[in-house]
């Protein structure tokens, strides 16, 4: 009976004594689960993120015929003319003022307004853009502006989180998250140089030009179109690579514009059923560098600057990336035979509303 008490019965009441103490201790409380969430990536971003509001001047076309101006001057006065107003976001890349944004956003825009994430507002200029990418670069005279912390979007991949900030329909700045869904995506746009990153993060209409982030916050692509029948987010959206925004706006703050190598040929998109590279030369366009070199329609590029040809878009992308004046070496198969001709690349020609 000694032993029960001795090694049993006085432990377990020292025991239970020991517990309600720490119990009624102050300031005790039960440990809480960790909290779960994105609210520091977003702080770290958000402040970054501007919405914009752009409007234009716009005149019914037959008052822009001289004969007409006069007339609808006299008899219409101002109510000749109406304003139309855009909205989207930006991203603040530099704490000098300089702003990513889409092109399509301030297209055409007569007065540029931005809205800064502490309710503060000013108006911007634009420096320039890039019809291509849909890349306009904005500057505003501010003070405190805080960049967005930068990523790689290289380094992202397929299944890493990703969140998206930006001002859709205009209510206000919005966070909505989802993953990256695939990358290098191309034929999405017009363009020959698309390169997007696709994500299921809910992107509207108003998250034009607004930051793509990952978990840590970090900038990682320009949100800039969806895929929707019904104008509103079907969780296929794409932004354009970062890496790919800062190269252009940093082009464009140098220059104004942007710059693109040029051999004026067309090409199949992919390689011919059994070939795994190679693509069919459609057009040589006259007096072009291509050309110039002896390119011929019916040619098969094989590889250029000795990189298998097996996408047009790809190759679009490496003819872009060249520098006027700089030699590019095109290895084709002409009737079965390897013929290396070597062209100079020239400069792109222009959109025509740029």
């Amino acid at each position: 009976m000694r032993e029960l008490v001795r090694y049993v019965l006085i432990p377990a009441l020292v025991g239970g004594l020991v517990g309600l103490a720490v119990v009624l201790a102050p300031g005790f409380s039960e440990p809480s689960p960790s909290k779960q969430g994105y609210a520091e990536a977003v702080k770290r971003a958000a402040p970054a993120v501007v919405n914009i509001y752009s409007s234009r001047v716009l005149t019914p076309p037959i008052c822009q015929q001289p004969r007409f101006k006069e007339w609808c001057d006299r008899f219409s006065g101002n109510n000749a003319h109406h304003m139309q107003s855009a909205l989207g976001s930006g991203v603040i890349i530099r704490e000098d003022g300089y702003i990513l944004t889409n092109n399509h956003v301030i297209a055409g825009a007569d007065e540029i307004l931005v809205a800064f994430h502490n309710g503060e507002a000013t108006t911007a200029r634009l420096v320039g853009s890039d019809q291509e990418t849909d890349i306009a670069v904005i500057k505003v005279q501010a003070t405190g502006l805080v960049p967005i912390p930068q990523g790689s979007s290289a380094a992202v991949e397929v299944g890493d989180l990703a969140l998206a900030i930006g001002n859709p329909f205009g209510i206000g700045q919005t966070v909505s998250s989802g993953i990256i869904s695939a990358k290098g995506r191309a034929g999405i746009s017009p363009s020959p140089y698309d390169d997007f990153i696709q994500t299921d993060a809910a992107i509207n209409p108003g998250n034009s030009g607004g930051a793509l982030i990952d978990a840590e916050g970090n900038f990682i692509g320009l949100n800039t179109l969806i895929y929707s029948r019904s104008g509103g987010s079907a969780g296929i959206g794409f932004a354009i690579p970062s890496q790919l925004a800062l190269s252009v706006l940093e082009e464009i703050i140098a220059t104004g514009r942007v710059t693109r190598g040029w051999l004026g040929v067309e090409l199949t998109s992919t390689p011919s059923p059994g070939n795994a590279v190679g693509l069919e030369i459609t057009r040589v366009l006259p007096g072009g560098p291509a050309n110039e070199a002896g390119l011929q329609a019916g040619d098969l590029l094989v590889a250029i600057n000795s990189q298998p040809a097996s996408d047009s878009s790809v190759v679009s992308r490496q003819i872009a990336h060249t520098s006027p004046g700089t030699d590019v070496t095109l290895e084709v198969l002409r009737d079965g035979i390897q013929v290396t001709l070597v062209a100079q690349s020239g400069e792109r020609p222009q959109a025509p509303d740029q």
